[in-house]
């Protein structure tokens, strides 16, 4: 994406949430496709130190100690030059206090040495229960220009010369996040009449057992009794038709749309590998980047869902009823999967995902409703390429 990598820069005192911010800024941009690395220095040092157990390490007059830890932080920093200048890394997140003039100094010659450009993060906690639950949950006068200042997790930011695209884009998420305490479900339409058929794509409605779920979906969600509870679904008739029986408001979004197949819409496998072998066989060998005829990736799918991933990450409970392509990109993102993995994750029919967002990842449960449905699941196949001859030795009735 660019010729001159970013160098991300956290600031702050322990328990301002540094950690939680690097975390996620990093998972999201690698699911947008930035390739980005996290560098805890934090790690360093306690994979490099056993001597301390208590506080006295971080003594200022702990001459021992403060020397350790500049040696850790030069280590990430050699690992920060590898990654950006010798592994295609676009962007290093470096995870660290900085809070001292010197360090910071010391951060910003070594970027412009080696042709990096450095953005501040710095994170600001004044809210004695944010910190303590900071604490709980992972602890148990500056020199700064470009800059993104979060004062308690979310609750008012600064943001100051703001230089280029992945700078503006890592701003703008940065003001979306929030650490209030929510569930995300996630769960596909019932089953379709073109999902019975074996058929991709399309806009067909429910079947009988699609309705029923629907149904079991309706009685789940109240038994639940989510507070404030927002729902979403496609434009498309089976997740509309699902959310109806809910007797809730929802919210219809064109970006939730079911990948489009382009030429190979409502078509079976079978019929795909017959008429088109060479498209068949170079979707199963980079089934994330490639594009149906006239039709998306996976990859395009993701650029679709983005303003999705920054208004979930603005809301608190909400039930997204979508498709099985859709809701791989969005359990990827959440779950932290690479490109390689996403389209690979399965989503069954008739099953609820309850995503709890936890301080450094995601708790995730699965809830089948009791509905029986097609398998619309294809494994990896297990060489890259199939000849054009060759038959499916299991075909799927979806993406």
């Amino acid at each position: 994406m660019t010729n001159c990598p970013t160098l991300i820069v956290t600031v702050g005192l322990p328990a301002r949430g540094k950690t939680y911010i690097s975390k996620k800024l990093t998972r999201y941009l690698n699911w947008i496709g930035v390739p980005t690395k996290e560098f805890n220095v934090g790690q360093y040092r306690r994979e490099c130190l056993k001597i301390y157990k208590s506080f006295e390490f971080f003594r200022p007059d702990n001459e021992e100690g403060l020397k350790i830890r500049r040696q850790c932080a030069m280590a990430a920093l050699n690992d920060v030059r590898q990654y950006l200048s010798v592994e295609g890394g676009q962007v290093a997140v470096f995870d660290a206090t900085n809070t001292t003039r010197e360090r910071r100094g010391t951060i910003v010659n070594f970027a412009e040495q080696n042709g990096f450009k450095v953005f501040f993060v710095e994170s600001v906690c004044e809210d004695p229960d944010v910190i303590a639950q900071n604490i709980v949950q992972v602890k148990l006068g500056r020199h700064i220009s470009d800059l993104v200042k979060i004062m308690d997790v979310g609750h008012r930011y600064l943001v100051n010369h703001v230089l280029d695209h992945i700078q503006s884009r890592i701003a703008y998420y940065l003001m979306n996040i929030h650490i209030t305490p929510r569930s995300i479900y996630l769960c596909r339409h019932g089953e379709s009449d073109l999902n019975i058929k074996g058929r991709i794509g399309g806009d067909s409605g429910l079947s009988s057992r699609g309705q029923e779920f629907a149904r079991n979906l309706s009685k789940f969600i109240r038994e639940q009794n989510i507070k404030d509870l927002k729902v979403w679904t496609s434009q498309m008739k089976r997740t509309v038709q699902t959310a109806e029986c809910l007797g809730v408001p929802y919210e219809q979004w064109k970006s939730l749309n079911e990948i489009h197949a382009g030429v190979c819409e409502e078509m079976m496998y079978e019929e795909i590998q017959e008429h088109y072998p060479l498209e068949f066989a170079l979707r199963d060998q980079d089934k994330y980047r490639y594009r149906y005829p006239k039709g998306e990736s996976y990859e395009d799918l993701v650029q679709r869902l983005e303003p999705v991933i920054m208004e979930l990450e603005r809301q608190e409970n909400i039930l997204v009823i979508c498709h099985q392509a859709v809701m791989r990109c969005l359990l990827a993102y959440f779950l932290d999967k690479t490109a390689d993995e996403l389209p690979y994750l399965k989503c069954p029919l008739h099953t609820v995902l309850k995503l709890t967002p936890m301080a450094y990842g995601c708790k995730v449960e699965s809830v089948f409703l009791g509905v029986e449905a097609v398998n619309t699941h294809r494994d990896r196949p297990e060489v890259g390429v199939q000849a054009s001859s060759e038959k499916l030795s299991s075909v799927s009735t979806h993406q």
